[in-house]
């Protein structure tokens, strides 16, 4: 049995732009059409896999399964 590896965002992505904000909003777009907005996600708390894991400032978390996904768009929060 293989140990399971999980990818962090930090690698994974050519800027570290939003690492540097507190909070970040992103506007999830699914195959289906469907867009979802997401605010106070933590960029810290974000790891990826088959399903991203992310964190909100409020403690909420979010399971998103990547197969679903077209594209995710990412805006710092207000104040950053």
């Amino acid at each position: 049995m293989s140990k399971s590896s999980s990818t962090d965002l930090k690698p994974s992505i050519s800027t570290s732009y939003f690492l540097d904000c507190n909070s970040v909003t992103q506007i999830i777009h699914f195959k289906d059409g469907i867009k979802r907005t997401f605010s106070g996600i933590l960029p810290d708390s974000i790891k990826q896999g088959q399903y991203t894991k992310m964190s909100t400032i409020d403690g909420r978390m979010l399971i998103i399964n990547d197969s679903n996904v077209l594209c995710i768009e990412v805006f710092p929060e207000e104040g950053e």
